[in-house]
């Protein structure tokens, strides 16, 4: 089996069906796709998930449990059903460019010390672009942002941590670090820094793939309480996070992105500046 791309549902509908019906656009055919719900969705959601059911060109399945668990319980439930596959975790308000698992797929093959890969996006804090650490405009054509992400070089610079917004798993690193912590955090986004420090003590990186991106609305919250557990458990985390900030590691890889995405919509804009070719006058019938 390949890559499962894993969707914890959310509430939020809307968000749900664009989430939905970009990852149709831009997956191959066939790929496991697996939504599970941890008793989140109410009516209108649950119509979005029977409707996209029905006409996926993916491998779906969709799970609701009978009551809530917690979305740290409910995810680790779902990665320890999937023990052996590598998995990417995907945000239900997530919107992901074309080629985007391809890429995170091929992101690992070039690197069996990757543990954990985290595409750029538009709100994805360590991995946001085009500013570092904020929430900026959703791209409008994100065809011509995979076409630019997929021409820079594959180098995978490693990030302080792992990044909710889309993150592919190795099957045996997760296996080796343990899984969630779902006693000590309440949110996936602590739980997954968590485990993605945990595999960095084990020897696997946590890399950017920068040859794919996936757009988001906003950033993933922390519940009350978590921020305090992960600097108990790893005080050089947040230090080492704030160094990454300051120091901006990332920026001549963000500033080639945006040379190449102004490459790659030059033409398109072009066409709107001089206008679409006339089209031929019809033959006419008599």
């Amino acid at each position: 089996m390949g890559t499962i791309v894993l969707l914890p549902i959310g509430v939020d509908d809307s968000a749900l069906d664009r989430c939905l019906a970009a990852l149709d656009a831009a997956t191959p055919a066939g790929t496991p796709a697996w939504l599970a719900d941890d008793c989140q969705a109410g009516p209108r959601a649950q119509a979005v998930i029977e409707h996209w059911l029905a006409n996926t060109p993916l491998r779906a399945e969709y799970t609701r449990r009978a009551r809530a668990i917690g979305e740290v319980a409910h995810l680790d439930e779902m990665l320890r059903a999937c023990a052996g596959s590598d998995v990417v975790v995907l945000a239900p308000d997530a919107v992901p460019a074309p080629g985007w698992l391809q890429q995170l797929d091929a992101c690992f093959a070039r690197d069996a010390s990757i543990g954990s890969a985290t595409p750029w996006c538009n709100a994805g804090e360590t991995a946001a672009w085009p500013r570092l650490g904020e929430i900026n405009p959703a791209p409008d054509d994100l065809q011509a942002l995979a076409q630019a992400c997929a021409a820079l070089p594959a180098l995978h610079p490693e990030l302080p941590s792992a990044v909710t917004h889309a993150v592919l798993l190795r099957a045996n690193a997760r296996h080796k670090a343990g899984g969630l912590d779902m006693h000590s955090y309440a949110s996936w986004n602590a739980a997954l820094i968590d485990l993605s420090l945990r595999m960095a003590g084990l020897g696997w990186r946590n890399a950017l793939c920068e040859t794919a991106f996936v757009a988001r609305g906003g950033e993933s919250q922390a519940q009350e309480g978590d921020m305090d557990a992960l600097a108990t458990r790893w005080p050089s985390w947040q230090p080492r996070l704030a160094s990454f900030l300051m120091g901006d590691p990332l920026l001549q890889a963000r500033e080639a992105l945006q040379g190449l995405h102004r490459q790659a919509i030059m033409p398109r804009s072009q066409g709107d500046l001089f206008g679409s070719p006339a089209a031929p006058a019809p033959e006419s019938s008599v």
